[in-house]
């Protein structure tokens, strides 16, 4: 009774716009926490995507450590995409602020580093460190390329167990070129890629999710004067989310299309409005996959 009446109030919160760090914390004091932070990512030089941060590889205390970390794929790009920027897009600040909002939304222990950070991931095809972290993350996929022994180690990552959600492609392009790298992986007569309806479990797994949000990156929102969310005019008017399933009637694969919504995540201090209008909507469907792939 007292988780549930503790969700409930989570839930009213993020509906509201009113808090998303936690419940207790006032109106006021969320605004000054935006502004701390958005000066903190200023003082470091924050940039965005071309500020290049390198890959944090997981170290062996890494592999050992059984709290949630946000665990990223590298991969190489083997095609262009307008506003594309590979395996790195929204990185490293979509990956850190999802953990710390998954944390305090749902009291879950994360991975964090000896200075109190939340110590995200990153991790390659080819290393069998991917078997230890049962969530993985890919963004951009209308670029992403896979080798033989690649795609093989993803297959077996995803029958044993593993889920992988990827976002922030958009278009038929994109699509049908991600569509024919899964078929390199998972055969679609087997393993078709299908709409997931909003009646299914994952739309109510920790918040209940009643349409499928589309994020455009920042700096096309910026572009229209905040009156567009689909970066590719009537081609991408609608977001997707779509997935794979095993035998067992399990999502292995999590696809959100036409939208992006580890922008939602990455972009939250850089702009007041863009934060009540869009990453209040990320974070919730953020942690319901989260929290599915956790448990299924």
């Amino acid at each position: 009774m007292v988780k549930r009446a503790r969700r409930q109030r989570l839930v009213a919160a993020l509906t509201m716009g009113l808090v998303i760090f936690v419940v207790s914390l006032g109106f006021s004091q969320q605004l000054q926490q935006l502004q701390q932070r958005r000066q903190w990512q200023q003082n470091r030089g924050w940039r965005g995507w071309w500020n290049r941060v390198p890959p944090k590889f997981p170290t062996e205390e890494d592999l050992r450590e059984r709290a949630f970390s946000f665990c990223r794929v590298l991969y190489e790009s083997v095609r262009d995409e307008p506003l594309g920027h590979g395996w790195n897009t929204d990185y490293p600040d979509s990956d850190t602020n999802f953990m710390v909002r998954f944390s305090e939304l749902t009291s879950a222990h994360i991975n964090r580093d000896a200075e109190g950070r939340p110590n995200h991931i990153v991790v390659t095809l080819d290393d069998d460190a991917i078997f230890n972290y049962p969530f993985i993350f890919m963004s951009d996929v209308g670029t992403a390329g896979f080798t033989p022994s690649q795609a093989e180690r993803l297959r077996q990552y995803l029958l044993r167990g593993g889920t992988l959600y990827v976002d922030d492609f958009w278009g038929i392009r994109a699509f049908e070129h991600w569509k024919h790298e899964m078929a390199q992986i998972l055969p679609p007569d087997r393993y078709p890629i299908v709409d997931v309806p909003l009646d299914h479990t994952i739309f109510r797994t920790f918040f209940t999710i009643k349409e499928v949000p589309q994020i455009p990156s920042i700096q096309f929102w910026r572009r229209s004067g905040g009156t567009s969310t689909s970066e590719r005019g009537l081609e991408t008017n609608e977001p997707h989310f779509r997935g794979i399933f095993d035998e067992k009637d399990r999502l292995m694969v999590i696809m959100t299309h036409n939208t992006d919504i580890a922008d939602g995540w990455e972009r939250e201090a850089e702009d007041d409005e863009f934060f009540y209008r869009f990453s209040i909507r990320a974070y919730p469907l953020g942690v319901n996959i989260v929290i599915y792939a956790m448990t299924h």
